[in-house]
């Protein structure tokens, strides 16, 4: 019944939003605590009790997760449902194609339900940018425009292609322009059109393919999931208002519009125009929103501990970031004022420590680094927690406390 409850909703993601329930009107916003608002974010996230439903629907709970490290992607997933493996991630993308790998919100590697693409994607591609880059190295929208079509060919033409497959194609297409090296990256420098990697997947051209050995490569969706066009701009940003609101609400525009890296004047004047489908609450004096008839605040005090991982999608979307990383944890655990560039142990929602795997043969190899204390039932909750990890790594577990030696995670 909890996952039922949990759940519900998510497969109408992409229909019309429902008319409002009811408005605030003149009546006083409903109050409140940080502890509220952390308690009903785990229970969306599937953090309190792992799901045991259809794997998409846990990560589209989720918002999607991200995946710029895989195996943070597949830890995310696991921590949240029962009997959940690396393996049965990767069998959901590549074998039964429910996951798709893409360039979700704020232009970054995530994995998200093959069935909401068209939500995604009628979105992003709507969403402005929220930090201009610099004019040496960017793409004017007309350029971008071009090679987002050049990708589309070549890719329309070819099952999978490799980026220097996919380069030589735009280049030859666009021109040489395309091709100038002035894309700073890691210590050295990317082409011009690199960046439009990742406009490409939000307008919903391109994709990631399987590996070809230590090759990434790229293919076009319309080849994986035929017939899932785009939704209509506005019904699009108004589905992704909601599930953002269902799995992070009570939360502002602007906490919205920092999800997305988009403007906050767009978020907001988005939010306004959703007005008659919100409903304020007032959160230690910040007015938050939900969608209309989304839940009370939760009775009960959540517990519990947890290893998240690398860009876990409950610490990426948690804000304010101060009632989830509380200091002197913030100065360890947060790198200027992003989160996710350290996998944290969270307790009760909040992060209370800092930990790393590393898998060497068939055991996993976990330090963990507490800046708490911890009860004798959380430390029991941990080495849970522990033994839960190495399983969905598929592998036996090692565990240290001391000092993590690792840094963050650019």
């Amino acid at each position: 019944m909890a996952d039922r409850r949990r759940l519900a909703g998510r497969s109408a993601i992409l229909t019309a939003a429902r008319p409002a329930a009811r408005k605030n009107g003149g009546v006083e916003p409903v109050s409140w605590t940080p502890a509220q608002v952390r308690a009903r974010r785990l229970d969306r996230q599937l953090l309190l009790t792992p799901a045991s439903g259809e794997l998409p629907a846990v990560v589209s709970a989720m918002c999607g997760a991200h995946a710029q490290v895989m195996s943070a992607a597949e830890l995310s997933i696991g921590l949240r449902m029962k009997g959940i493996t690396k393996t049965s991630v990767q069998q959901a993308l590549w074998v039964d194609r429910s996951l798709i790998k893409t360039y979700g919100p704020r232009g970054t590697v995530h994995l998200l339900p093959a069935a909401d693409l068209p939500m995604w994607t009628g979105a992003l591609s709507a969403v402005p940018p929220g930090n201009p880059t610099p004019a040496d190295f960017s793409l004017n929208p007309d350029q971008a425009d071009e090679v987002v079509k050049a990708i589309d060919a070549a890719l329309t033409d070819h099952d999978c292609m490799t980026v220097d497959e996919l380069g030589s194609a735009v280049i030859t297409s666009t021109g040489s322009w395309a091709a100038d090296q002035v894309v700073p990256a890691f210590g050295g420098w990317w082409p011009r059109w690199r960046p439009a990697l990742a406009v490409a997947g939000q307008r919903g051209v391109l994709c990631f393919g399987p590996d070809r050995g230590r090759s990434v490569t790229y293919t076009s969706p319309a080849s994986w999931l035929p017939d899932a066009p785009a939704l209509a701009h506005t019904t699009a940003l108004t589905a992704l208002v909601r599930c953002y609101l269902g799995s992070f609400g009570p939360a502002t525009s602007a906490h919205f519009a920092q999800w997305l890296a988009a403007p906050r004047e767009w978020a907001a004047d988005l939010f306004a125009d959703l007005a008659d489908q919100l409903t304020e609450v007032d959160i230690a004096g910040t007015a938050g929103q939900l969608s209309t008839g989304d839940g009370d605040p939760p009775t009960k005090r959540a517990g519990g501990v947890r290893l998240l991982p690398y860009f876990d999608s409950y610490v990426i979307g948690g804000r304010p970031r101060e009632d989830i990383y509380p200091r002197p944890v913030a100065d360890r655990a947060l790198s200027r004022g992003q989160a996710g560039t350290v996998p944290v142990v969270l307790v009760n929602g909040v992060v209370g420590g800092v930990w790393h795997h590393r898998r060497a043969g068939r055991t996993v190899h976990i330090t963990v680094e507490l800046l708490r204390d911890l009860s004798r039932r959380q430390r029991s909750q941990l080495s849970d927690e522990v033994d839960r990890t190495a399983g969905i790594l598929e592998a036996k577990p090692s565990v240290t406390f001391g000092p993590v030696p690792v840094g963050r995670h650019l």
